[in-house]
């Protein structure tokens, strides 16, 4: 009981402290105060100690407490939810992943949908996921772009077709972020900011001047 009440302490080490604990010596227990807890914890330390504790659960346990998280109306519980789905890596929990969640209004549960969808994805669904991120391109601020970027590019060579399409687009902010994640997918350490920018260049430019730009 002692530690329960000391993951609701007013001080953030003592929650620490307290999540920690419930990790080190896991007790099936503790899953819905855990559960509960990610909801609602403040700190982003805090938070992830949290999840660490939860992997340390039987996944026959902590997924079914998660995957009910995903229909709350707070969007720290769903994107906490996801966030540990996608620590857990159970396939069974990828049903969860519904159209809905990779197109959350709110950028945070977005963007931990995306990454949770695509430890998930079976491999007969990588074309639907890639497609329905696709879908997104342009969204939000470069966090966001880049979160979007980064979970294109983990699905491989599938994401090819929707790149060029997306390429094409009348919208030139669309068409920059597709270009830069199809920097990114054939050189996957190249920077970002610099496919962004490169990207935006030659959608500026067209891609007729920006070849006689180079020469």
């Amino acid at each position: 009981m002692r530690l329960l009440d000391a993951l609701a302490a007013g001080n953030s080490s003592t929650r620490l402290e307290a999540a920690m604990a419930a990790g080190t010596h896991p007790e099936p227990g503790f899953v819905d105060a855990l559960v509960e807890r990610c909801a609602i914890e403040p700190d982003f330390f805090v938070r992830d100690m949290l999840t660490w504790a939860l992997t340390r659960l039987p996944s026959q346990i902590t997924v079914p407490k998660l995957r009910a998280e995903l229909r709350s109306e707070h969007a720290q519980a769903r994107s906490q939810a996801l966030h540990t789905l996608s620590k857990i890596g159970d396939p069974d929990a990828w049903p969860a992943i519904t159209r809905s969640l990779l197109h959350d209004a709110d950028d945070e549960v977005a963007r931990s949908a995306w990454r949770a969808a695509v430890v998930l994805v079976p491999d007969g669904k990588k074309h639907w996921l890639a497609a329905e991120l696709a879908l997104q391109f342009g969204r939000g601020d470069r966090e966001v772009r880049l979160s979007l970027s980064r979970a294109l590019v983990a699905l491989g060579d599938v994401v090819e077709p929707v790149l060029r399409t997306a390429m094409a687009s009348h919208d030139p902010t669309v068409r920059a972020h597709a270009s830069a994640t199809e920097r990114l997918l054939r050189d996957p350490d190249a920077g970002f900011d610099l496919a962004a920018d490169e990207a935006r260049r030659v959608v500026a430019l067209g891609p007729d001047r920006e070849e006689k730009t180079a020469c």
